[in-house]
């Protein structure tokens, strides 16, 4: 048999494998769904929408889901799993990665799309062939919030499907690795865990979970698929999945307890349909775990005695991928399945539309004790903080140096990134500008400052080991590429870190984003995001320890510091003067009593932005001379060691002609 037909007898088993697993979590999905259709008609008051909604949506969106993880998975492998060629054009293995993930985005694609007119047959209750076409459909999903999740879904995968099909660098992995996690975001926004009281905690740890179950799951089919069409590295392949799957395992389990807790009694595991489908994805859980765990000790010690000792693998990735699909049919048909009653039935305003009560107005001690914590950023500044004290103490372990003020400011920075978003500032940003701007003003000034100053790059790329000369790159080495990519170029351009940075300011609040999106904990949770980003970017252009890629001289990022923090303080003034109040539809329906002059609430969110620039300027201005003071001195000390090379010769040649000037003044005289 010749390679190629080699090659297609070992894809039709692959394929069959991924359209298995695909039809195992439909079909589970569709038969679960269907016995709990009576108590969702029931709860909802709505006709039945007929056998094609009824069966055909679970079936499809966990057959959809199964294809989202696979794409999620194999970006994963071709960037992170196994290495490419010398030349960063991806190698075999790598490719044949790449091409799967590309046709299961376009399945995931597809699937989407067809989720939406399902979605508004099954919210309306009308079969799929009455009345509306399917261009009235699309439009109707503005209408119905989970429609329109669906519909960024698919324009989502639809873009990553064709953005991956001419892809043959490895540069470009990340990026469709990266976006192939963002098409699940709508969905995580969506369904029972955004909707109620305690729909923050909700929504942020479904958000963990999803992403911790696509990259288990997506990632060990990719690494079956591999597996089973013999590619190389398997054993690189495995060890780094196995580190992998394990803190998979460990987020998918706090987030998944963390997200029942808020919607289950202990009483209602047992009372209720839903609390019974919670305990058959634990044990789904725990099943996995164990098998991961067998794979772990017995799997990847044999791939690392033998890299061609492929059947334990092979056999418990079966069996895992078994249990996955089981486990995404339960998962999709616990999503259709009525919760049980809330703990509360009556209901606050404030708890409908933000997740939680307040206690009254804002005062020292409700902003510095009344915590709330967040899942996603305090969680993100706890690790932030842990992960950079272990690469210190990895440093100081083997005898090299770190200076104790660059751990200082770092620990700081993730300090205040836990009080910006889990204190009482974060509880009440939310519901008052005034307590918005502050957490803004801390997010997009003063905790990017400390986090540049702690020098996380230079850090990591001395703490992380370095790969050997034949040995397959690592996270150094993708750090390295990833500082040197032509993205890092763009981003780092002054103009460019300028303008993220001050366009967000102007483009949020006077541009009316602000005033559409108030009411959304998404929309919350992406501000934040970009608050971080954009000024840790702009602050590591202006007064970072780390290299850029562009370097620039310290006079112009003084430049820089002069051309937009006065622009910031501009933004305040406008602010004050604003006669109109931004956002006020949605401050209004909170209905607190004790919150009623908004105007004069977002005067004070103007001062405090138009006042906060002055601390960060000082701060900045501090680093900056200090930085370019020490520049100055490591040149003075360069040109030192040169001229005792060369024994003081540009100052013997100076003086020379020095000496030759005033012989020619005399003769001329």
């Amino acid at each position: 048999m010749t390679s190629p037909d080699r090659l297609a007898a070992r894809t039709v088993p692959v394929w069959s494998v991924l359209y298995g697993v695909a039809l195992l979590a439909g079909a589970t999905a569709a038969a679960l769904s269907a016995l709990s259709l009576t108590d969702a008609l029931t709860a909802t008051g709505l006709p039945d929408p007929g056998p094609t909604t009824t069966y055909g949506l679970p079936f499809v969106k966990a057959a959809g889901e199964i294809a989202a993880v696979t794409a999620v998975g194999s970006f994963l492998f071709a960037a992170f799993l196994v290495p490419p060629q010398k030349s960063q054009v991806l190698d075999a293995a790598g490719y044949r990665a790449l091409r799967v993930g590309t046709v299961a985005s376009g399945i995931w694609a597809v699937c989407a799309v067809l989720m939406v007119p399902l979605t508004v047959s099954d919210v309306s209750g009308q079969p799929l062939s009455t009345r509306l076409s399917f261009a009235d459909i699309w439009s109707v999903a503005d209408l119905i919030e989970i429609a329109g999740a669906w519909r960024w879904t698919a324009l989502f995968a639809i873009l990553v499907t064709v953005v991956s099909i001419p892809v043959l660098r490895w540069s470009w992995t990340p990026l469709l690795f990266a976006g192939s996690l963002i098409t699940l975001l709508p969905l995580g926004l969506t369904g029972h865990s955004s909707a109620g009281g305690s729909h923050d905690v909700g929504t942020n740890s479904l958000l963990i979970h999803l992403i911790a179950g696509a990259l288990w799951a997506g990632g060990l089919l990719a690494l079956l698929i591999h597996a089973l069409r013999g590619g190389e590295h398997a054993d690189v392949a495995a060890r780094r999945f196995s580190a992998l799957a394990l803190w998979c395992f460990v987020a998918m389990a706090l987030s998944g307890v963390i997200n029942a807790l808020v919607r289950v009694r202990l009483s209602d595991l047992v009372s209720t349909t839903y609390g019974a489908l919670v305990l058959v994805k634990v044990a789904a859980l725990l099943t996995l775990g164990a098998l991961g765990w067998q794979q772990r000790r017995r799997a990847v010690t044999a791939l690392q005695n033998d890299p061609g000792a492929r059947g334990a693998l092979i056999r418990l990735a079966v069996v895992e991928a078994v249990v996955f699909g089981l486990t995404f049919g339960v998962a999709v048909a616990l999503g259709r399945t009525p919760p049980p009653a809330p703990f509360d039935p009556n209901l606050s305003i404030p708890a409908l539309e933000i997740g939680y009560d307040l206690a009254g107005p804002p005062t020292a001690a409700r902003v510095l004790f009344d915590w709330r914590f967040d899942l996603i950023f305090g969680t993100a500044a706890i690790v932030f903080a842990l992960v950079y004290v272990a690469a210190v103490r990895r440093l100081r372990r083997r005898g090299d140096a770190w200076p104790t003020g660059r751990v200082v400011a770092w620990l700081l920075g993730c300090s205040l990134l836990l009080l910006a978003t889990s204190s009482g500032i974060g509880r009440y940003m939310p519901a008052m500008f005034s307590m918005h701007m502050i957490a803004h003003m801390l997010l997009s000034m003063l905790v990017p400052i400390l986090l540049v100053l702690g020098a996380p790059v230079t850090l990591a790329l001395r703490a992380l080991p370095a790969a050997g000369r034949d040995a397959p790159p690592g996270p150094r080495e993708w750090l390295l590429t990833a500082l040197h990519s032509r993205v890092s170029q763009v981003l780092t351009n002054p103009f460019v870190a300028t303008a993220l940075f001050i366009v967000g300011f102007y483009g949020l609040y006077f541009g009316g984003i602000f005033d559409a999106v108030a009411g959304s904990h998404a929309a919350h949770l992406a501000m934040n995001l970009h608050f971080l980003l954009s000024g840790y970017l702009f602050y590591w252009v202006v007064i970072g320890v780390d290299p850029t890629p562009r370097p620039i001289p310290h006079l112009a990022k003084l430049g820089m510091v002069f051309a937009s923090l006065p622009l910031h303080a501009f933004f305040g003034v406008v602010l004050m003067g604003t006669q109109s109040v931004i956002a006020e539809p949605f401050y209004r329906s909170l209905q607190l009593p004790w919150h009623t002059d908004l105007m004069g609430d977002q005067r004070l969110g103007g001062g405090i932005a138009w006042a906060a620039g002055e601390v960060p300027l000082v701060v900045v201005l501090i680093a900056l001379f200090v930085q370019w003071r020490r520049s100055d001195d490591r040149t003075a000390k360069r040109l030192d060691r040169a001229a005792d090379r060369d024994e003081d010769a540009d100052l013997a040649a100076y003086n020379n002609m020095l000496a030759e000037l005033a012989r020619r003044e005399r003769e001329r005289h």
